[in-house]
């Protein structure tokens, strides 16, 4: 499988599939009776909430199932060429037949342009490649790569690269492609590992002293590039995180979000101070604010429906407000449910958590563990962010338990 950002290159996918996956929820795949069909696992795009902006179409989506193909179709090592002239090698677009998914760099919600963000996408052209074995258990492992329009790995004059002891050729993307497995099992106690840097041949690097500088990082040999469920991707500009099979079984489907949000609902909560019910909108009206939407403080969780009082003036405190049950200072944003089941860590919890600043609405267990996980940044720095839309997290925990006030009869 090819990943293809908007800017570089990787390489023809191998023995996989990338059929769009359906909705959670809406029944099995319609390929998934045929056993030459077998599932090795999805890619989630963190911070698109279970939907592109304008909608998932063709090779441009927020989730892809990966499948097996009718024939395999990875690369294998051929002749090696020096070009004097890299400009006659053509290199690939997004037309190409050999992409199999499309991502574009994701833009934090609430977020200006910041360090490392630019109008020009940092993504590799041909971002990475993932190969998958074709019986199982299904071993998935992933590659950095530039390729041509020939369908072959091309490496740019200024990339990182080198002879390997065996004679190959290896080398790393001018942005690279990094890789961050869980130190332990992702669903069940999340514990983020160590980011590397994967090379054209799958070696993998320790980081490079910035992204696109010249000289590769250390050789980690006990490591591998073979995926995990709970792995993340980083692509310079995009994040995503590959969930197994296995994994899955433990995450919701939409079908139980909708159940979970009409619970929350029927419990009636409502506003300490106007004494209105509140509830959450419906999953398909996620981002448009209702008038009956839950608000929350989120440097003490209390929870409110709107209302337009509260503000501080002091110097530096413009979007800050008072807690009327506290007294406490903070931002006041909607809440939302979290859409995406694959980012979840756990199936049929009780949403009681919210990421702070955004509002994102979870499981305890899955804000914990998101709140611990360093996502890239810029060219050297790292941190946490809501995986359901990519705002950098704030505050002691990064995350604060939701107080409700249940109605008064």
């Amino acid at each position: 499988m090819v990943l293809e950002g908007s800017s570089e290159a990787l390489c023809p996918p191998p023995s996989l599939d990338l059929r769009p996956s359906p909705p959670p929820g809406s029944g099995p795949h319609p390929h998934e009776g045929d056993r030459e069909a077998a599932k090795y696992g999805e890619l989630i795009v963190l911070g698109y909430n279970g939907c592109l902006a304008n909608g998932d179409k063709g090779r441009r989506r927020s989730r892809l199932a990966l499948y097996k193909r009718p024939k395999a179709n990875g690369v294998k090592p051929d002749v090696i060429h020096n070009i004097s002239t890299p400009l006659v090698s053509k290199i690939g677009r997004s037309t190409e037949s050999m992409i199999d998914f499309v991502v574009t760099d994701t833009a934090p919600s609430g977020q200006g342009a910041g360090e490392g963000q630019s109008a020009q996408s940092t993504i590799s052209r041909f971002a990475c490649r993932i190969i998958c074995e074709r019986s199982p258990p299904y071993t998935t492992r992933i590659y950095a790569a530039g390729f041509d329009s020939s369908k072959n790995i091309f490496l740019g004059e200024r990339a990182a690269k080198w002879r390997t002891s065996d004679g190959l050729m290896d080398g790393l993307t001018t942005n690279g492609v990094l890789v961050m497995h869980p130190a332990a099992e992702f669903s069940a106690e999340p514990a983020p590992g160590v980011w590397r840097e994967i090379s054209v041949c799958g070696n993998v690097y320790a980081l490079r002293e910035t992204r696109s500088a010249q000289q590769r990082g250390r050789l980690v040999e006990n490591e591998s590039n073979t995926l995990q469920d709970g792995s993340l991707i980083d692509l310079c500009g995009a994040t995503l995180l590959w969930r197994t099979p296995a994994g899955l079984r433990h995450t919701p489907t939409l079908k139980q979000l909708e159940s979970l949000r009409q619970e929350l609902n029927a419990a009636r909560p409502q506003c300490p101070v106007g004494f209105n019910t509140l509830a959450f909108p419906s999953l398909a009206q996620r981002e448009v604010v209702d008038k009956k939407q839950p608000w929350v403080y989120v440097n003490c969780g209390h929870v409110h429906g709107y209302h337009n009082w509260g503000f501080r003036r002091e110097r530096g405190a413009a979007h800050a407000r008072e807690c009327p049950m506290c007294r406490r200072v903070g931002p006041y944003v909607p809440l939302w449910l979290g859409c995406e089941g694959g980012l979840y860590l756990d199936a049929g919890q009780p949403p009681t958590h919210a990421f702070c600043p955004c509002g994102h609405v979870c499981s305890e267990k899955t804000a914990r563990g998101w709140a611990q996980i360093p996502l890239p940044h810029g060219t050297h720095a790292f941190h946490a962010a809501c995986p359901f839309c990519g705002t950098w997290l704030t505050g002691e925990q990064g995350y604060i338990r939701l107080i409700f006030q249940g109605p008064l009869d």
